[in-house]
């Protein structure tokens, strides 16, 4: 899927696709297919209907051109302007599998430490923990966005007790599943689709967080996915607003970047 959108997309564009080069572009090229792949076979359970799982997948990947915004370059005219995906794909993958396919669900928590015992019930997370934290903290930078994700999720769990009068460890119960876990550092953290500054990062989690906190006093759930989904939708009206705003502002560079070219 990712090589055949790439090259309709590329032959449309008129560009080289991305995969071409040496051997370790075509690699680095389907790593972000490798992920999502892995992420909606991790996260969905459809039972023996591995259709599902390639749809997903499918959903994820082609979400990536099908939801695109331009990004404005300064003093650089609209037609040279760079594109990119606005939507989380393993998200908008599940997201989109969960609406159309009632009877699909994610998968549960026992699933991945359902054969852990003694010292690997607090092992296994911690290598995640600690593997999520060094890949944000080196390579990501995303680590303002999973505190504020974190302390909105915990203050909506908090919220959400104290005016419905229901215990607050069962709001805050999902914190310790290995998949809130994958969550935080693999999904919600996605540098491709998230704001790389600190206030916009912080805005973005706890975004998220209060989004799932209302979806859930409404009784939606799979909301963690569904909030996701919503504020990165958001996040892509704001950037397309902003992208056409700079388009109308922008007719006088590219009338004098075609004189330029004409000279």
């Amino acid at each position: 899927m990712e090589l055949a959108i790439e090259t309709i997309d590329a032959w449309a564009r008129g560009r080289q696709p991305g995969y071409l080069g040496s051997k370790r572009t075509f690699v680095e090229f389907l790593l972000s297919a490798h992920i999502s792949g892995l992420a909606v076979s991790m996260l969905l359970y459809a039972n023996e209907r591995f259709w599902v799982i390639a749809f997903a997948a499918a959903m994820a990947i082609s979400s990536k051109y099908l939801f695109q915004v331009a990004v404005p370059i300064p003093d650089c005219p609209p037609r040279l302007w760079s594109r990119r995906h606005y939507l989380n794909p393993s998200n908008f993958g599940i997201t989109v599998t969960l609406v159309l396919f009632s009877w699909v669900g994610i998968a549960p928590p026992y699933q991945f430490t359902e054969n852990v015992r003694g010292p690997f019930d607090v092992i296994l997370p911690l290598i995640i923990v600690l593997s999520g934290s060094v890949l944000n903290t080196l390579f990501t930078e995303r680590v303002p966005l999973i505190l504020a994700w974190l302390a909105g999720f915990a203050t909506q769990a908090i919220v959400r007790a104290l005016v419905f009068g229901m215990p607050i460890a069962a709001g805050l119960a999902p914190m310790t599943g290995l998949a809130f876990v994958l969550f935080t550092f693999y999904m919600v953290t996605d540098p491709g689709t998230t704001p790389s500054k600190r206030k916009p990062q912080i805005l973005f989690g706890f975004s998220v967080a209060a989004l799932y906190g209302v979806l859930v006093t409404f009784h939606v759930v799979f909301g963690l996915f569904f909030a996701l989904t919503l504020v990165t939708m958001a996040r892509g009206l704001a950037m397309h607003v902003t992208a056409w705003r700079a388009r109308a502002a922008a007719p006088a560079l590219e009338v004098q970047s075609m004189t330029e070219a004409v000279r």
